[in-house]
């Protein structure tokens, strides 16, 4: 893998003449036509966009003709933090807007689903609609009404995209945990719920390895009270339900019955579906989504920025407790085919058949969504995709999870595609959306993300409120957004959303990362803010670290840690993951020598520590703050480790960490 530069362009921005062969384009060129203004370039559309916040979003409910019940009296009544009320009056409903495209689609295929469990399974947009309407009087013979709740032990698979379309469709609300999450992590999520009806598979294939659920789905059912439940044979398709799971429905009789599809008119600001915070600091949070603010982003997102239409076949690889699965689901709201994975994307090997890009190649994807961490990987291996298989259609990549280093953008246009779009992409489950990203309309710069969605008012900011350019400030959203969570559940008093988020710069969202604004008004994601490593005033993000050692050789995975103890500007300690054949003498020699030269010198750890492998969530978020409060002797509920990738590690890692600060 070759040395790129930081900052150096890799992909031009369109000629504003140019603008036209986008959707986001002739969407502005529509705006300018109607308004008279003309916009320069993106940074000026994006700038009326939030000025004129109102009307930017009516244009976006027009544009994508949302379907409603009953007029909204005002987009937004107040442009206040948190509590905004968005589009006062209307009554619509998510589903009703995947169904409106499935019925233009009836005879394409629009789903496409790759699992190492039950093979391919491809779904005609009839056959998909069918579907959900089948699991709807399911649930309607469950009692399943508006508000409550149906909570998934269930992969990525279509009968799991279907039944999360079926239950928001009658104003119900979904929530969802992967299966490979245990008891424990089950219980810590769809339990605040106090759910009315969990649907579940009895186990899975990951890899080469078969996994049985039903002693898990049983410890869940009984800590649940025996909450009715419907079991999938998935595993074992010719699984005897009635033995397995004493009491539970199968999926076959849950389905037997067919009538067409019910739609709940639900006001905008209805809960639709709970996400979970991985759960790295106490309990999850249980974080409220409304139909309307999703619609409406989801809207914004997959037919503005990520350009997808019914042109496309898009591929999201996600497991179904991320935010990145919702955004998948939503592909189908402008019609595009969905591709589904489930299982080992590294099985048998990294660039073998499971792959994420021979997945993508047999299925003629031209939009890949998955994890930075997962790039990375294969650009360390030094995996060529574009070699091995056709990926020509590919247009654009879109990346979250964890910032992508300049190096691997670099790869990407090297080893992939040179014509891609590279779209690394900073949200997350607090708003099932993005605060920055790309757009067809802005260029690509390694390591960095091009721009601030339309309509997202996010700055850099000191503590002072001053806005920055140049040096880290606290990321913040200085104007409401429509998918900003309605609540969390169980926070009567709202005491925990608010010191969330609210708790720094009263009516200000402060999202809780270190954000640099560049001088070609790009953006870089440096860490967490309550991750900042300060020695002797010198303040670096860890993403500045893991910039330069994700690009190392011998090191495939590294961690940075800042402990106050032990001398005036405290202890570093730096874990890495060392490849196979790594000289661990060499290699800690030249990390130091390249930290020294390249970052500063304030910062070459005091404590190098080899490990067998790097906490990190399924996601691919590196567990620094978690680990850190293990280390200081937190408990309980200091981290889940069911959300953890080798969480059978996690203890050998504290205690040799423990041991190197004793000794300090």
């Amino acid at each position: 893998m070759k040395n790129t530069e930081p900052g150096a362009l890799l992909r031009p921005a369109p000629a504003r003449e140019d603008w036209s062969s986008s959707q986001m384009g002739r969407f502005l060129e529509k705006i300018e036509a109607k308004t008279g203004r003309h916009f320069t370039d993106y940074e000026d559309a994006w700038a009326w966009s939030v000025e004129n916040l109102e009307e930017f979003w009516g244009e976006v409910w027009d544009h994508f003709e949302i379907i409603s019940h009953a007029p909204y009296t005002s987009v937004l009544t107040e442009r206040t933090m948190p509590g905004a009320q968005w589009f006062t009056g209307a009554r619509i409903n998510f589903t009703e807007h995947v169904l409106r495209s499935l019925a233009r689609r009836p005879q394409d295929t629009m789903v496409k689903s790759r699992s190492q469990t039950n093979g391919s399974i491809d779904w005609t947009g009839a056959r998909f609609t069918e579907e959900i309407e089948r699991i709807q009087q399911g649930l309607i013979r469950h009692g399943i009404k508006s508000g409550d709740r149906v909570a998934g032990y269930l992969p990525n698979i279509p009968q799991t995209l279907a039944t999360y379309f079926a239950v928001i469709g009658l104003g119900a609300i979904w929530c969802c945990v992967p299966p490979e999450m245990g008891v424990k992590g089950v219980l810590g999520r769809i339990g605040q719920l106090d759910p009315t009806l969990l649907i579940s598979i009895d186990g899975y294939r990951w890899g080469a390895k078969d996994i049985s659920k039903l002693g898990d789905l049983a410890a869940v059912r009984a800590e649940l009270g025996d909450i009715p439940t419907v079991v999938l044979p998935y595993l074992d398709e010719e699984l005897d339900v009635a033995a397995a799971a004493p009491g539970a429905e199968s999926w076959a009789d849950f389905t037997a019955d067919h009538a067409p599809a019910i739609i709940e008119p639900v006001p905008f600001n209805h809960p639709m579906t709970v996400l979970f915070s991985s759960g790295t600091t106490g309990t999850p949070k249980a974080i409220v989504h409304s139909h309307g603010g999703l619609l409406l982003e989801h809207y914004k997102a997959m037919g503005l920025h990520f350009d997808i239409s019914e042109a496309d076949t898009a591929y999201w690889f996600s497991t179904t407790g991320w935010m990145v699965w919702n955004m998948g689901a939503s592909s189908l709201l402008v019609g595009a085919c969905v591709v589904l994975q489930d299982g080992d994307p590294n099985w048998p090997t990294l660039d073998g058949q499971w792959s994420q890009w021979s997945v993508m190649a047999e299925t003629e994807s031209t939009y890949m969504g998955t994890g930075a961490a997962y790039l990375a990987a294969c650009a360390h291996a030094g995996v060529e995709p574009g070699k091995k298989w056709d990926l020509s259609r590919l247009r654009e990549i879109q990346c979250s999870g964890s910032p992508l280093a300049a190096d691997v953008a670099g790869w990407a246009y090297d080893s992939i595609n040179p014509d891609i779009v590279m779209a690394p992409t900073s949200g997350g489950t607090d708003i099932c959306a993005a605060f920055l990203g790309a757009s067809p309309l802005s260029p690509v710069h390694a390591g960095e993300m091009a721009c601030r969605p339309l309509g997202v008012a996010v700055d850099s900011w000191d503590h002072e409120r001053n806005s920055l350019r140049g040096e880290p400030g606290e990321l913040v959203a200085t104007l409401p957004m429509p998918s900003m969570p309605v609540f969390f559940w169980n926070d009567p008093d709202n005491e925990r959303y608010n010191s969330s988020y609210f708790d720094v710069f009263e009516g200000i969202w402060r999202h809780g990362d270190w954000l640099v604004r560049t001088e070609r008004d790009s953006w870089v994601i440096t860490g967490r803010s309550d991750a900042t490593l300060n020695r002797g005033g010198v303040r670096l993000g860890t993403a500045e670290f893991y910039a330069l050692l994700d690009g190392h050789p011998g090191v495939n995975d590294a961690m940075v840690m800042h402990f106050e103890q032990g001398g005036a500007m405290g202890q570093l300690v730096l874990l890495v993951e060392a490849a196979d054949d790594a000289d661990t003498v060499g290699l800690e020699r030249s990390i130091r020598t390249a930290l020294r030269t390249q970052l500063s010198p304030r910062h070459v750890p005091d404590h190098v520590l080899f490990v067998r492998s790097i906490p990190r969530t399924r996601t691919g978020k590196r567990m620094e703050i978690p680990l850190k409060r293990l280390v200081q002797g937190g408990s309980g509920g200091v981290l889940d480790t069911g959300v953890l990738v080798n969480p059978q590690d996690l203890d050998e890692t504290v205690q040799s960490v423990s041991r190197i600060l004793a000794g300090a």
